[in-house]
């Protein structure tokens, strides 16, 4: 069902159609029900580009003012089973906040700044309350950041999900300059930096293994624990906007993602050129040690299945690195000549303990 409120009256009539349908486990009223619990959170994030009101179809922006060199930059990401635990202990507003934060960040490793989020939320049984807090964590975060949530979805779809089971995913759009889109890597030379930037958990990667082993040692799972793991994603684009308004001009930006450190960073990187990662040039978060003695983890499973504390890195010159060090951040390596790519482009070197 869509984010559109019904016709006027519509939602107050009892036919046999509606209650067959509700039989087969599909709550119309409930559906509609979700959708005035949630407006407020979506009208709050309305910006002057923004020419669309509740009730149609499809959201509309305006493009006036981007300019002739602009280009569109979007993304579409999901939260993963992070929402499984979020429902164990009812924490459903930190997965909108993870959900916008997560698209946000990876748009702005290219230079984009948010313009509209859309959403989409799948469940086997609807829970009007539950759509809403999730969806006033996205307006919680799209506010932070300026950016219009112009529409969504909700889809009530027994046999698909389980009644339990719920699914958030959301597309971003941004836009760019032109001649100021990153990675550039044309630039990007053995000897630059790379800079990380501090995570606030693991975000939203790396949860299945997480809650089997939670599953795994219950007793261990204490509240504080919990309450770190499901921190939500944090923003990186005001970390970025202080970047450049420092003048630093990043040759590139790594989300650190799914994969870790292993996969995000060669994404950035041209041929021939790895990255170089020093252990112990910042201090690995209590919650990934817990986590990788619980599992045995080498370090290398461990730094690909989650961030490991970096949540994003910037391929920086050495005279920026110091700048961005005054900033709180910390040089945590640096790019090399890689002479046979097959061999990786990551290399962890020293020890995080």
């Amino acid at each position: 069902m869509s984010r559109s409120p019904p016709r006027h009256g519509l939602q107050a009539m009892s036919t046999p159609t509606a209650d067959s349908y509700r039989a087969a486990g599909v709550d119309i009223d409930a559906g509609n029900r979700a959708v005035a619990l949630l407006a407020e959170s979506v009208v709050s994030t309305r910006t002057p580009n923004v020419l669309s009101g509740p009730g149609g179809f499809g959201g509309m922006y305006s493009a006036a003012g981007l300019g002739t060199d602009s280009v569109l930059v979007a993304s579409t990401d999901g939260v993963g089973t992070k929402a499984e635990l979020a429902g164990r202990y009812g924490c459903w507003r930190g997965i909108g906040v993870d959900l916008v934060n997560h698209c946000i960040g990876d748009i702005v490793v290219h230079g984009a700044r948010p313009l509209f989020f859309l959403d989409y939320i799948a469940m086997g049984r609807l829970e009007p309350e539950v759509v809403a807090e999730i969806v006033a964590g996205m307006a919680d975060a799209c506010r932070g950041a300026g950016c219009a949530l112009l529409g969504g979805e909700t889809a009530e779809m027994p046999g698909t999900y389980v009644p339990e089971a719920i699914d958030v995913v959301g597309t971003i759009v941004g836009a760019a300059r032109k001649d100021r889109l990153w990675p550039r890597p044309e630039v990007v030379r053995a000897g630059d930096a790379l800079v990380g930037v501090a995570s606030s958990g693991p975000h939203t990667n790396g949860f299945s293994l997480i809650r089997r082993l939670l599953d795994e040692r219950p007793a261990a799972a204490d509240a504080d624990l919990i309450e770190a793991l499901l921190v939500p994603h944090r923003s990186y684009l005001p970390t970025v906007s202080e970047m450049t308004a420092a003048g630093i001009e990043p040759k590139a930006l790594a989300h650190i993602t799914g994969g870790g450190l292993f996969d995000n960073l060669p994404r950035v990187l041209p041929d021939r050129l790895g990255a170089r990662i020093d252990l112990g040039t910042w201090k690995v978060p209590e919650l990934f040690a817990r986590l990788v003695d619980w599992g045995g983890l080498a370090d290398s499973e461990a730094f690909r299945v989650w961030n490991m504390g970096i949540g994003l890195v910037a391929v920086v010159d050495e005279a920026d690195a110091e700048v961005l060090g005054r900033q709180g951040h910390c040089v945590i390596g640096s790019v090399v000549d890689v002479a046979a790519p097959d061999a990786g482009t990551v290399m962890l070197e020293g020890s995080w303990r």
